[in-house]
């Protein structure tokens, strides 16, 4: 006779198993486990749990107006800082600290400068051509904070359609 076919013992077997799962993942910044999938090119990337609606394993893109201003954030730990007026610069981060509704960036410029940004899995219009993000932006760079709207880039919203 087989045990599996017993809804109790099965359902405690498969919830032994998803603690010891987690259990398994190494904690974030806050001592929390984060979920971490697999990218496309077969590298771990954080990713903030579905409940919130944020996959942060593709490429993102976070913009402000006033002033106006981009990040784009690729494979995970690559930002480029742009601006009018500006020349673009290129941040390393380790990666993400995700945590339920938001993901944040800790990344430097090969002289040090710091650029932090965080995306949080909430609305966001940016007052200006009334397109609609899923994800507030803010970024704070040296004597400087800005304030924006973020998504997957692949999804952003376009003026027109």
């Amino acid at each position: 006779m087989h045990h599996w076919t017993d809804p109790l013992r099965f359902g405690l077997l498969l919830a032994g198993a998803t603690l010891a799962l987690v259990a398994c993942q190494p904690p974030g910044a806050d001592g929390v486990a984060s979920e971490v999938h697999a990218s496309p090119d077969g590298q771990a990337a954080p990713k903030a749990a579905a409940s919130v609606g944020m996959d942060i394993s593709q490429p993102i893109m976070a913009r402000g107006t006033e002033p106006f201003w981009a990040i784009r954030v690729t494979d995970g730990r690559t930002l480029t800082y742009s601006a009018p007026g500006e020349t673009d610069r290129v941040y390393r981060a380790e990666g993400a600290t995700v945590a339920p509704g938001r993901a944040t960036w800790i990344a430097h410029e090969p002289g040090g400068e710091q650029l932090t940004l965080t995306v949080y899995a909430s609305d966001c219009s940016d007052g200006m051509s009334d397109l609609d993000y899923p994800w507030v932006a803010e970024a704070a760079l040296p004597n400087r904070r800005l304030h924006g709207c973020a998504g997957k880039e692949a999804e952003m919203p376009r003026e027109g359609g």
